[in-house]
């Protein structure tokens, strides 16, 4: 079985032509598939996939991890370059009105930067479920990923509008992308908002699988205090992670202390990073 996963976009880049672009997007082959996870910001995506020489017209199936336009606001681009109709998977609180807001700051809107109309007209068309999706025998969507600890919180800046009060996000379109390999699980994570612990161990019990080849993407560690990034090294160490390549929501700080827990074992998965399974 032939996994290649290749970065589109992330908050770095791997090299001279490449785009960096606060947010995350993803190309994974499997399984006789093409299916690009998360569509990064803008038109960085695009535009280093075809830096890249990649052909897009083969894309399968699209997925949103969320609804925050750092992972989906480069959704038009990219449906220019594929140029046929293609499912897009997601949670149905992808469209929820979603902001940021700092205190003693004004809210930001950081939902979908675009109208579903929009991406209709381009080809879209979305399938929207809080459940598991299976896009081929050994590749499955999280859905809705459940809270099991009491360390992985959600961010309290985050929130959606509702009626004109905001009130906080509880991201159950959290979600990510398991795939079994014979080397064990890969799992690509959007910004893990709901936890990375969270989503492993709902991996295991989707696929049926225990041994985690490796963890790829946004971690949402970046503000983790000392207690949580000490219990969330501890688990991924006790589940024997083989390969742990972070992007984008984990900050440089989380960054280094990973990087040193984990040695060899971890490296950056920048824009360009191809990894092949």
């Amino acid at each position: 079985m032939s996994i290649q996963i290749t970065t589109l976009s992330e908050n770095t880049a791997s090299r001279m032509g490449l785009l960096a672009e606060w947010g995350f997007s993803v190309l994974v082959e499997a399984d006789d598939r093409k299916i690009i996870f998360d569509t990064g910001q803008s038109f960085s995506a695009a535009s280093n996939a075809t830096e890249l020489g990649i052909n897009l017209s083969r894309v399968d199936k699209l997925i949103f991890s969320h609804g925050h336009l750092d992972h989906t606001g480069g959704l038009l681009p990219l449906l220019k370059l594929i140029r046929k109709p293609v499912e897009i998977i997601a949670h149905p609180d992808i469209w929820n009105n979603k902001y940021f807001k700092s205190p003693g700051e004004p809210e930001r809107y950081i939902g979908v930067p675009f109208s579903r109309e929009a991406a209709e007209g381009l080809g879209a068309s979305f399938t929207l479920t809080a459940n598991p999706v299976w896009l081929s025998e050994n590749i499955v969507t999280s859905g809705e990923v459940p809270m099991l600890n009491e360390y992985e919180t959600i961010d309290p800046e985050l929130y959606v509008k509702e009626k004109g009060e905001l009130r906080p996000d509880p991201l159950r379109d959290d979600q990510a992308l398991f795939i079994k390999s014979p080397e064990g699980l890969i799992i690509i994570l959007g910004c893990a908002h709901r936890g990375i612990i969270n989503t492993l161990k709902h991996a295991q019990k989707i696929t049926g699988m225990e041994s985690i080849c490796a963890v790829i993407g946004g971690t949402h560690l970046m503000a983790a205090s000392p207690q949580r990034m000490d219990s969330t090294i501890t688990t991924l160490l006790t589940m024997g992670v083989q390969r742990l390549g972070v992007s984008h929501c984990t900050g440089l700080a989380a960054s280094a202390i990973l990087a040193q827990a984990f040695g060899e074992k971890f490296f950056f998965n920048n824009a360009g990073t191809l990894l092949d399974f």
